[in-house]
């Protein structure tokens, strides 16, 4: 459990790293990919938000309910049919911060036994929140880096 503030530490700092790496996005670069069916900056940002929203409730569902069932969702539906591709990136970013923040205010002060407490993954079976908390940190930081990369590769393509 030692490690428990620098994970936290991690989980709080995943919207000002995306900021970093979205810093002067604009145009067409948001809605640049690269390759077909890849998601563009704009669809990351609102899957994201979504995903944090989903996470929200999770959260909450294994730190109050004894065992409860946290149901799988299909990203690529959810990103086609709440149309991602027209939801605005700077929108997104600010909705993922706010969520981002209270979800950290709920966990910072938790006892160390409700780290263990956990739900039943639709799809993944058992998780405890301290797995929740792995998942939701870097799943933040994966698509930072997957962010950067499309930025990069933007750079490339319009050189």
């Amino acid at each position: 459990m030692s490690d428990m503030p620098a994970l936290l530490e991690r989980f709080r700092h995943g919207p000002e790293a995306l900021a970093t790496v979205l810093a002067g996005v604009s145009g067409v670069e948001e809605d640049f990919v690269t390759a077909p069916g890849k998601w563009s900056i704009r669809q990351i940002a609102a899957h994201l938000a979504d995903a944090e929203l989903v996470g929200a409730h999770r959260l909450r569902q294994v730190i109050a309910e004894d065992n409860p069932t946290l149901i799988a969702y299909d990203q690529d539906a959810w990103t086609k049919n709440l149309d991602y591709a027209r939801r605005r990136t700077e929108q997104s970013l600010e909705t993922f911060r706010r969520i981002r923040t209270e979800n950290y205010e709920l966990l910072k002060e938790l006892p160390p036994a409700a780290w263990e407490r956990s739900g039943n993954h639709s799809e993944n079976g058992p998780m405890t929140l301290r797995t929740l908390l792995e998942g939701y940190t870097g799943h933040a930081e994966s698509h930072a880096r997957q962010l950067q990369e499309i930025r990069q590769a933007y750079k490339l393509a319009v050189a």
